[in-house]
This record gives structure tokens, sequence and C-alpha cells, in this order.
């Protein structure tokens, strides 16, 4: 019996811990890959600690994998074994409920995400649907390509779905695993770019990674500091912090757009009057399907934009996800099999 490692969580709030596991062949209209890198996400927070309704223990987190497809079930078509992929947060939808037939495939009744639907990408083989895998582009590495399935895809859709176009002030809240990503695609569509954070601590990164402006919210109003610029076309809240968010409202120009993807299930106090006066706007925003992770990725391979990562080896697991967790890791922590 062949077997791969893999890291279980036994239930909710418990050690990491690599084990061996059975690898089996795919079923029909899945791939068996082999993991070459796998990102971790600040989200693997919630599956280790039973956050997700519906968790089968033991688990296994990660869902920012790449790697190569060692084996094809029946049905599938267009993959082949060798081809080099990733999963992301989109990990795969049905094409037969309501939503899907609509094209709002983000929301299809049906839909999976990696660790939740089935076993996640700590670990050296990952089973997904065909529907799922995007192609990595040939100049993208598997640890550059790996965060692009969510932390990317999720940042570079949350703008480019936006009514901004080239040369308007768009405003990034926060600066760390999505946000230093929103940096660096805003600058790259042609944005005048705001970074916004706590302290004076992300200021010099924030400018490296494209920022033309930096505001430190603790040593100024955010929402006054956006206004002195011109007014915000885009606010891009990656910060999971609902009075932060609302606290660049007042920043927007007319009809702005505050877009959110920093996930937090707290209120946000925002006035309707505010959002009527101006004509502004409160978007929530999903990471984005296997075409848009593809997208993400060329976009990144021809713009330079990259996640600022930290490798591990799979067997290192434990400390990854301690670092991402505890806000000791730099921007993503990736594992690497």
């Amino acid at each position: 019996m062949a077997t791969h490692r893999a890291v279980h969580v036994p239930s909710a709030g418990a050690a990491l811990t690599l084990t061996d596991v059975e690898t089996t062949s795919p079923p029909r209209d899945h791939v068996r890959i082999a993991v070459a890198a796998c990102g971790v996400c600040g989200t693997d927070h919630a599956f280790v600690n039973g956050g997700f309704p519906g968790l089968s223990w033991p688990i296994t987190p990660g869902h920012e994998v790449a790697g190569t497809i060692a084996e094809v079930g029946d049905g599938v078509e267009d993959f082949a074994v060798g081809d080099r992929v990733a999963v992301g947060w989109f990990g795969g939808n049905c094409n037969r409920c309501v939503p899907c037939r609509q094209g709002y495939f983000m929301q299809c009744e049906r839909g999976q995400i990696p660790s939740l639907s089935y076993a996640g990408g700590y670990a050296e083989s990952f089973t997904a649907p065909a529907t799922a895998l995007a192609r990595i582009p040939e100049g993208l590495s598997f640890s550059e390509a790996a965060p692009m399935g969510c932390a990317g895809v999720t940042t570079f859709n949350g703008l480019r779905n936006t009514r901004a176009k080239a040369g308007d002030l768009v405003a990034v809240l926060g600066v760390g695993g999505l946000g230093h990503l929103g940096v660096q695609f805003a600058r790259a569509m042609g944005f005048e770019t705001v970074a916004i954070a706590r302290g004076p601590g992300k200021e010099e990164d924030a400018r490296k990674l494209g920022a033309h402006h930096y505001v430190d919210s603790n040593a100024s109003d955010p929402a006054a500091a956006l206004r002195d610029l011109g007014g915000a076309r885009v606010v891009l809240a990656t910060a999971a912090n609902s009075d932060a968010m609302a606290a660049t409202v007042g920043g927007l120009g007319p009809e702005g757009e505050l877009v959110i993807i920093g996930v937090t299930p707290d209120n946000l106090p925002i006035s309707p009057l505010d959002l009527i006066n101006s004509g502004l706007s409160v978007v929530g925003h999903p990471s984005g399907t296997s075409r848009d992770v593809e997208e993400t990725m060329h976009f990144a391979l021809q713009t330079g934009v990259r996640a600022m990562i930290e490798e591990r080896p799979l067997a290192e697991a434990a400390a990854a996800y301690e670092a991402m967790d505890t806000g000791k890791a730099r921007y993503r922590m990736v594992l690497t099999v």
C-alpha cells in the first residue's frame, strides 16, 4: 500500500501532526497532485480551530496548493500527468446549480473548499476536482504560485472588478499577507496607490512594494488623509477590523467603493447617510475561480508582483502555522515538499 505524509489536526484546536496517509487514486473528474508547495493562510486558523461548520476530523489544512499532476481520474479531458497546476480557495464547483448556470461560480451551492470539502494541501499528495485547477505559467515557481491561489487572486480580482481606472487614487487598508500583494497589484494596474497601516513600521516596506503614499492610521485620520489626496476611488480593505474599515469611508470620493476582503464577523459602523450623500458602495468580494487564479498568475508574471514568502519544509508545518497565526511571519509562509 502506497502512503504519503500529510498534516492531520485531530480535533478543533489540536496540534498539527505529521502522519502517514494512504495514497489513493483520484475518483472521476478529479486529479491527484504531487504537492510542491502550499501556502499558509490566515484563514487556516479558522479551519484548525473548528470555525467552519461541517468539518470532518481529522482535517488536513491548506488551500494554496501548487504542484504537478501525478494521476488523472476518469472523465478529465483537459489536464494530463505532468501538468503544473495550482488550487486555491476555490476548490471546485458543480456547474449544475442555478448560481453556476448564471455564471456565479464563486456562489455555487455545492462549492468546495480544500480543508473543508476534502483534505487540504499540507501534504505530499493532494486530490482535487478538475474544475479547481489553475495552470501555472512557465516562469513562476511553485512557491511563487501557491499564494496566488488565495491571497493573490483575492487582492487582484478585488481590484480589477472595481470601477477604478488607471491614474485613480486607490488605497489599500492593511499591509500584511493580503495587503502587501494589494499594494503591488494596485501599483501595477496604474493606480495612484495609498497604503494605510497602524504605526510607522510598515512604511518602508509599503513604499518598496509600490505605494506612492503611506498613511499611519495611529498618527492621523485616514479619511482626512485620503481627502487631502483628492479622495479615493477605491479602498481595498484587507485588514480584518470593522472599525478600521469604517474609518476610511469618509475618505472616499464621489461614488467611491469600499471593497472588503478582510474577514471579520463584527458589524460595520457605517452611517447610511454617509453612503447616500456621496453615492458610496460597500462591497464584499470573494476570492476568484480557477480561471481567475490563472489570470492572476499571468498578471503577476508580467508585472513582477510576488508574495514576500518564507519557505519551510512540510515537516515544519506546525512551526510555520504558528508563525502565521501569531503574527511572527513577515508576510506569507510557504510549506515546500
